[in-house]
């Protein structure tokens, strides 16, 4: 490795880690939801992972929304024009305004849709209450996800971590407050691990203006009117938004049918499948911070018009991202039944979570790759492509594959697993592919307009 590579390396290391940390938190705000609530009762359990599922495939959305911030702030940094920075975080506070009662409608009108997801009804109204609790948190979700988009593009990320760590100690207090009676607090059944949570997400909003005040503060221009009055701005900032949005969404969806399908075919199947999808979605974090630290990598060096920069970064972030797959992958592979037993003692589940682990090796560097080639893209403002791509590799590709060879080859969760290691296999090649053409280019552009200049 050349001394560049080892630079670039060591920037972007220490840029991902922070943000690793940060994936995990926001990862274990719903995760201690569920843990917390399963001790009321397998009904209180079910109604709060329906109503996380619901929710969460929701705000996936609202979130790559705001994943817009990723190339707006960073490539205004790296040119050095602040006045654009804060005109970006302005226009991000908006959005975030503007989808707000959006979402809230949405959780309002939950029902019939939980429904459909639902086996028992029972616990239809449990996964209600707790989607109508975290409807006052979305101003806070979505303006801490502004806040948090601009300061990594600003490489500031230990304000984030802190006010993450923050949040989960808070949501921990909390839950044992409305679910168990902690600190005298009333109990209110499962509904409780939604306040929590809504009250968590504002202290996270204050922590994080309050220990980040000094970055934001330098950067903050007086409000621009303008923010309020043209609505021109706004459309390719929302224009990309959704397709960023969509681009993450498309993935989340597709593994939320799977888990549809799986839990059709059984408790064992379910069960399984959970397991082995926890296990991946935690490695899973990792390539997603690097993904995240490539964006601001690539758009600090597309705004100072150097493209040899990008192109190294990218490729040092791509080949971060699929090695540290390759790492996990090998564990899933060689110790499938060590990784499932930190979650149950069963031993159908145990059998069916030691089969998945092995094809979820597969497909680990699969995924590793395809999430940082979208984070380079989403730093380059190439929003198009990656949602498109994804929705070829994982709907029409991945998903149709892995219902035939559930069915066809009777292999059940087994064959809903392959079909997504071949949609993922597609939307890797495809999505490097892009990023090569896309940041050619874009190099012969920039050369040509100088040339022109």
């Amino acid at each position: 490795m050349s001394s560049a590579s080892k630079t670039e390396l060591r920037q972007l290391v220490r840029l991902a880690l922070p943000i690793i940390l940060v994936n995990l938190g926001w990862m274990g705000l719903g995760v201690e939801d569920v843990l917390m609530v399963g001790k009321l009762g397998t009904e209180a359990l079910a109604g709060t992972q329906l109503g996380h599922v619901y929710t969460f495939g929701l705000m996936i959305l609202g979130q790559g929304v705001m994943f817009v911030m990723d190339p707006v702030i960073s490539q205004a940094w790296g040119a050095r024009d602040v006045r654009a920075v804060a005109i970006g975080i302005q226009r991000g506070f908006v959005l975030a305004l503007l989808m707000s009662p959006l979402f809230a409608a949405a959780f309002w009108l939950a029902s019939p849709l939980l429904g459909f997801l639902a086996e028992q009804p029972t616990v239809v109204p449990i996964a209600h209450g707790y989607a109508k609790a975290l409807i006052p948190c979305l101003p806070a979700f979505f303006a801490f996800l502004v806040l948090r988009q601009a300061l990594q593009a600003m490489s500031v990320v230990r304000p984030i971590v802190a006010s993450i760590v923050v949040a989960n100690v808070v949501n921990v207090a909390l839950n044992g407050g409305f679910l168990y009676g902690w600190f005298g607090l009333p109990e209110v059944g499962p509904v409780g691990a939604a306040w929590a949570t809504t009250i968590g997400r504002w202290v996270m909003l204050a922590t994080l203006v309050w220990l980040a005040w000094p970055n934001l503060r330098a950067v903050w221009h007086r409000p621009q009117f303008d923010v309020l009055t043209r609505i021109r701005p706004y459309l390719p900032l929302l224009g990309h938004g959704l397709l960023i949005g969509l681009t993450m969404a498309i993935e989340v969806w597709v593994f939320m049918a799977v888990s549809v399908l799986t839990l059709r075919m059984g408790t064992v199947e379910m069960a399984g499948h959970t397991v082995a999808l926890n296990l991946a979605s935690i490695s899973f974090m990792v390539p997603l911070g690097i993904g995240a630290a490539a964006a601001t990598r690539v758009g600090n060096a597309i705004g100072r018009r150097d493209l040899a920069a990008a192109a190294h970064s990218a490729r040092v972030a791509l080949a971060c991202g699929g090695g540290v797959m390759v790492v996990f992958a090998a564990a899933f592979a060689i110790a499938p039944r060590l990784w499932a037993e930190l979650y149950t003692d069963d031993a159908a589940v145990l059998a069916l979570a030691g089969a998945l682990l092995p094809i979820a090796a597969i497909f680990q560097v699969f995924d590793g790759t395809q999430v940082v080639a979208c984070g380079v893209l989403r730093g380059a403002k190439d929003t198009r492509a990656p949602a498109i791509i994804n929705a070829f590799g994982y709907w029409v590709v991945g998903l149709p594959v892995g219902m035939f060879l559930a069915s066809r080859y009777e292999l059940g969760a087994r064959g809903l697993w392959w079909g997504l290691t071949v949609g993922l296999s597609c939307c890797a090649v495809l999505l490097v592919a892009r990023v090569r053409s896309h940041l050619t280019a874009r190099a012969l552009a920039i050369a040509s307009a100088d040339q022109r200049g």
